[in-house]
């Protein structure tokens, strides 16, 4: 019997399909001191999706931050995968707002096939990071299953 047989079979019954699909997610915390920024290399292979976090309370360092963003999208090794970018402190009096942060990282002019989204979080509160991981893993996959 195939899927969409037992699909229409429950819906004319009005029962409910519950389907759990359950992920492993291995992440790697590379840090952003400029003393590390050599490394990040060895974590490119096979990486389908890239956090970046931003200080959004921190003016002076975005244009270092532009920098570092716009070198990283070069490699070729991260060509696919999918670019969250959390902007953080947004509990912070004074912080950009992630608008304000992607047009200072200039994002509208990024590659259009890359996928990505900013989300304004504060990791002292933990408000937005659950947003943003959903985005990162719902993307992800919805790029692996139109691969197979």
């Amino acid at each position: 019997m195939g899927l969409l047989s037992i699909i229409r079979k429950i819906k004319r019954k009005e029962k409910e399909m519950r389907i759990l699909m359950v992920y492993t997610l291995n992440i790697w915390d590379v840090g952003g001191q400029k003393t590390i920024r050599s490394y990040w290399r060895n974590y490119f292979e096979q990486t389908d999706g890239l956090v970046w976090v931003v200080d959004s309370s921190d003016l002076r360092r975005l244009d270092d931050c532009k920098m570092e963003l716009d070198n990283l999208l070069k490699e070729e090794r991260l060509s696919g995968s999918s670019l969250l970018i959390l902007a953080n402190k947004q509990d912070i009096r004074g912080a950009l707002t992630p608008d304000e942060i992607a047009k200072v990282l200039n994002l509208e002019a990024m590659d259009k096939s890359r996928h990505w989204n900013i989300v304004g979080c504060s990791a002292y509160t933990g408000e937005g990071l659950l947003e943003g991981f959903d985005w990162l893993v719902q993307d992800i996959a919805s790029r692996i299953y139109m691969l197979d």
